[in-house]
């Protein structure tokens, strides 16, 4: 936040959202000995731009990528389908993924490998994973989902369950964000759907599966 100018009854600043920067006036219409008819008209321009400001705010929270399921399955099936991660991510998943604070490693030959802890885990409800380290060895930061958070949320939906899936932090900015948000959409889409829905789901292999055809896919569109 950056100071412009300072006077007995008002000031103005600037304030930083991302790419976005807004001007917001503050005055104190009852200490100025100045208050006119003008400066009611400010008083609700300045109600304008904070509210352009709250939508701004709220429009850019709402980057991260989140995707959401419905199912006629329970909210306790779809919480058990989740947690059994080798079930619909990776079946390279080393580590417990079934209760709070435990600890797990995915990794994907030498392009991803990340170490993530359960930090919320509340039955047929909520899980939270943090991201606690990362490597990609196709982008400039090697460590882009550090400390970011991948979230599972679930409720109950005109008698249907929803599970809103949402990584904390995952944005367009990032360089990963294409290649993170296709396999997300697929195992989250297609391969969790089918683990809640049929009890089977389409984890990628050892070897080959759908990170090669990802990776291939990738490897094209910069050539």
């Amino acid at each position: 936040m950056r100071l412009l100018r300072r006077s007995k009854s008002a000031f103005c600043h600037l304030q930083n959202f991302g790419s976005a920067r807004l001007t917001i006036v503050q005055i104190n219409l009852q200490e100025s000995p100045f208050a006119t008819p003008n400066l009611v008209v400010l008083e609700q321009y300045i109600c304008v731009v904070i509210f352009l400001q709250k939508q701004i705010h709220r429009k850019m929270a709402t980057k991260d990528f989140t995707t959401t399921l419905l199912v006629d399955q329970t909210p306790e099936e779809a919480f058990s389908a989740i947690n059994n991660v080798r079930g619909w991510w990776s079946e390279e998943i080393e580590g417990d993924t079934y209760e709070l604070n435990a600890q797990f490693d995915y990794h994907y030959k030498d392009v991803h490998t990340c170490k993530i802890k359960l930090i919320e885990f509340v039955p047929s409800k909520k899980v939270v994973w943090l991201v606690m380290d990362n490597y990609f060895n196709f982008t400039e930061d090697k460590s882009e989902w550090k400390d970011t958070k991948i979230s599972f949320e679930i409720s109950r939906k005109d008698n249907k369950t929803e599970i809103r899936f949402t990584h904390l932090g995952l944005v367009p900015e990032y360089e990963c964000y294409n290649i993170c948000r296709d396999a997300w959409s697929n195992y989250i889409g297609h391969s969790l759907l089918n683990l809640i829905v049929t009890g089977k789901g389409n984890p990628n292999p050892k070897e080959g599966g759908f990170n090669e055809q990802l990776l291939e896919q990738h490897q094209k569109s910069l050539s």
